[in-house]
């Protein structure tokens, strides 16, 4: 007679560090998974105690008293379920991304991660020793291995558990978003359950921490390949499957989520991503420079729609060279999305400024500084309003700005976060289009007019860099390809424009190290993926 299992899949955002705040989310989680869902097995992501990534935390003396008190709290309530739950694990003095099952108050099972990623945003070796092996426990009944994250898309742990005749495989994870991960999961999870002959659970983490974001997209995969059951992605809940237990654990199939577009991914990732940096440091507000162009323009709609119009403050800071056109965009954009609109000039400010640099100017001609000194007095005027309001500084730059250092040091980059860091320009376009599909959040003409920064008389962005499609398609291939400069121009680009766009990357890498952060929204943003030495001799030719 076959048997039924229920689990519940705690796709759940935990604040890295609050030891005993995560800890009373499981309890109250597991708890609901109990009473409410009258679920057999709690499933939370890995490293749910600590929150992930808790980087040197973890090399706090402290740690282990934390972790120690906080399960302690876990098994002394004595849950009627059973509870899978990510940590950090330390035997004969080395530490382990590990997994304990507790049931009825009791630690029945342990595991350590055995594959440790150390690439990209991930140094699990720094702090972490590997595990061995996958051992096979009963879970009511039902012959069960788990494995965490990197596990799964390395050769042997699944293969481990199938040949020790598990028939559920579950493997905890905190995997970040970017644009093609889903897709490359799903298809990961789809080959290892049937080349195994398992079904597998997988369980991710929600939620943005620094510049990482964690889509959830729990899911769940039969004996055979088949996806049953998927979580709504960047969404918190607890999610229950149920499984027929006879040969094999058989998940009852649901109705699958609706896949999203690129555009509703990303803009999703970067809500979500600004909305728990903002909150999860405190911070009741923010406040950004609305200059009237796409840039400032797409920032705003996504602080609005991840803090609400009241936690939002909007400055508009002309100049002589601030079109009218751009005054009367800022100011409907603004209105639109019902945000506080302030509108400070700057004139004044730079007058007094270029009276005291008369002299040690001298008769130098006009260049970048004056235009720069434009940039700064804005910077100086949204940090005082920082620190007078307590709102944290949103900055408005892209990331081809960012690539070719077409920002100001102090000035346009002064500020705590940026939303829209990982985003190329022609993708400011894209996600500014997709946000007006409903309603015109953004005027139009701001989409549609040529950029730019209005520092000068008639400035355009194309004045001094190569067209935005050319220069992403470049910087594609050179930031996050790792093509030299002659096999990019082996792929049809000229090359004056890839010499350029590449010498512009090079020697621009102290500005991004002063840059804030922001959502990482591809696999291979600037910051804690590309980690390239500020002074040295490379030449980028091959």
């Amino acid at each position: 007679m076959a048997g039924q299992l229920r689990v519940v899949m705690a796709q759940l955002d935990f604040l890295v560090g609050d030891i005993p705040g995560n800890g009373q989310r499981v309890i109250e989680a597991s708890r609901r998974g109990a009473e409410e869902m009258q679920a057999d097995l709690v499933v939370f992501p890995e490293l749910a105690l600590t929150g992930y990534p808790p980087e040197d935390l973890l090399l706090r003396p402290s740690l282990s008293l934390r972790l120690d008190a906080a399960l302690a709290a876990i098994q002394a309530e004595k849950l009627p379920v059973a509870i899978v739950l990510g940590l950090p694990l330390q035997e004969n003095g080395l530490w382990y991304n590990g997994v304990v099952v507790i049931d009825q108050g009791e630690v029945v099972y342990r595991y350590h991660k055995q594959h440790l990623p150390n690439f990209q945003v991930f140094d699990e070796v720094r702090y972490f020793s590997p595990g061995k092996q996958v051992q096979v426990f009963p879970l009511r009944g039902v012959p069960t291995a788990i494995t965490v994250c990197e596990d799964l898309w390395n050769e042997g742990p699944a293969e481990q558990a199938s040949a020790l005749g598990a028939r559920l495989l579950i493997n905890i994870n905190a995997s970040p978003y970017h644009g093609t991960k889903l897709a490359q999961r799903q298809a990961l999870l789809a080959r290892q359950s049937e080349n195994n002959s398992l079904t597998i659970v997988y369980v991710n983490l929600v939620g943005g921490q620094d510049e990482l974001v964690f889509d959830g997209a729990s899911m769940v995969y039969d004996h055979a390949g088949v996806r049953c059951m998927q979580a709504p992605v960047f969404v918190e809940g607890l999610y229950p499957v149920d499984f027929v237990v006879d040969q094999h654990c058989q998940p009852v199939s649901q109705p699958l989520p609706q896949l999203l577009s690129p555009e509703a991914s990303s803009y999703q990732a970067l809500v979500l991503g600004t909305r728990d940096y903002v909150l999860k440091n405190g911070f009741n507000s923010v406040v950004l420079g609305l200059s009237g162009g796409i840039d400032s323009a797409l920032t705003l709609a996504i602080a609005v729609d991840a803090l609400g119009p009241e936690k939002v403050t909007a400055v508009m800071m002309p100049f002589h060279y601030t079109s009218g056109m751009s005054l009367e965009d800022a100011e409907q954009q603004a209105r639109t999305q019902s945000v506080d609109y302030r509108v400070l000039p700057i004139a004044p400010m730079y007058d007094s400024f270029m009276a005291t640099l008369a002299e040690p100017f001298g008769e130098r001609p006009g260049d970048t500084t004056e235009e720069n000194l434009q940039a700064r007095i804005r910077g100086v005027l949204l940090m005082s309003l920082s620190n007078k309001w307590g709102a944290l500084v949103l900055t408005t730059g892209n990331k081809s700005e960012l690539a070719v250092g077409y920002s100001t040091l102090y000035g346009d980059m002064a500020g705590g976060f940026d939303p829209i860091k990982d985003v190329p320009k022609t993708w400011v376009y894209r996600l500014a289009s997709w946000r007006n599909r409903e309603q015109e959040i953004i005027p139009q003409r701001v989409i549609d007019r040529p950029p730019s920064a209005e520092l000068a008389p008639d400035q355009k962005d194309q004045d001094s860099l190569p067209d935005y499609a050319i220069l992403d398609a470049i910087l594609n291939l050179y930031v996050e390809r790792d093509y030299s400069a002659e096999a990019i121009i082996a792929e049809g680009f000229d090359r004056p424009d890839v010499a350029r766009a590449i010498r512009l990357v090079d020697i621009n890498e102290y500005k991004r190290r002063q840059a804030p952060i922001g959502v990482r929204i591809s696999d291979r943003g600037f910051g804690k993926d590309r980690r390239y030495p500020i002074t040295n001799g490379w030449k980028p030719g091959i």
